[in-house]
């Protein structure tokens, strides 16, 4: 197995550009489990954890390098409280945002924020320069991303506008260290404007775009209302039944969830 370690976001897309099917390495915290059980072999790893570009945190812009760690102790509410349920303190300090949206797993606890609050993804590569997407634009399937032959994630690029009101929460087997059975980030504006994605009920992260409008015409939801907007998100999710749980579970909890979380923010 070759290795390279570039030191500059310049170096890095250069040897991706002689070697475009090379495996990209931040944390390793999921190439390092598909590794060790068998699951990939590559033949060629960019290691670019000290690719100093690739931690930058300005504003709106969030490195594809930046961790966990720091994103638990950052401003972003909602985006703080899916670092925090991002395995043990290890992972966290290894783990980065790039790295959920390289494997853009239906489960990546990051994935929810970057979807309700409509950011943007931007990647790189020495042929076709910079560029961003929609993140509906870039995560496109169950572990499967938008990504060409020698494009790198460079990070993450949030709207002018984020709602101060926004919470995240998510259901697993238990209160740590778990994949999420479901997950969800819900934001409220001052308008009532409200938006909701939600993780492991669908290939995707989904957005529950008619919960969203009827609640948004809501300037002060009653309890009734509440309870119509969990009944429309969980009939929106499209959740499977695997190893982790049921779908009839998943869907139930998805309104769960969606109930909970509007009320904190209101």
């Amino acid at each position: 197995m070759e290795i390279t370690r570039p030191t500059s976001l310049a170096e890095a897309l250069g040897v991706l550009a002689t070697h475009p099917t090379a495996m990209v390495l931040a944390g390793g915290t999921d190439l390092m489990v598909e590794v060790t059980y068998g699951f990939r072999r590559p033949h060629s790893v960019v290691a670019v954890r000290r690719v100093k570009e690739l931690s930058a945190w300005d504003d709106r812009f969030i490195g594809a390098g930046v961790t966990w760690t720091r994103l638990e102790d950052g401003p972003i509410r909602a985006l703080a409280q899916a670092a925090r349920t991002v395995g043990s303190p290890q992972i966290r300090n290894a783990g980065t945002i790039g790295g959920n949206l390289g494997t853009a797993s239906p489960a990546g606890d990051g994935l929810p924020f970057l979807a309700a609050v409509e950011a943007s993804i931007v990647i790189e590569s020495q042929a076709a320069g910079r560029r961003t997407l929609r993140f509906d634009e870039f995560v496109t399937g169950p572990k499967r991303n938008a990504l060409e032959p020698g494009d790198l994630i460079v990070g993450v690029e949030l709207p002018e506008h984020i709602p101060e009101r926004q919470e995240f929460a998510k259901i697993g087997a238990r209160n740590a260290m778990v994949i999420s059975i479901t997950s969800a980030c819900l934001v409220r504006d001052a308008d009532g404007t409200t938006r909701i994605a939600l993780g492991s009920v669908g290939p995707t992260p989904i957005r529950a775009r008619v919960a969203e409008e009827m609640i948004s015409a809501e300037a002060r939801p009653s309890p009734a209302a509440i309870k119509e907007f969990a009944r429309l998100v969980s009939e929106e999710v499209s959740p499977i039944t695997d190893h982790r749980s049921t779908e009839a579970y998943r869907r139930h909890a998805s309104g769960v969830l969606a109930r909970r979380l509007l009320e904190k923010c209101l």
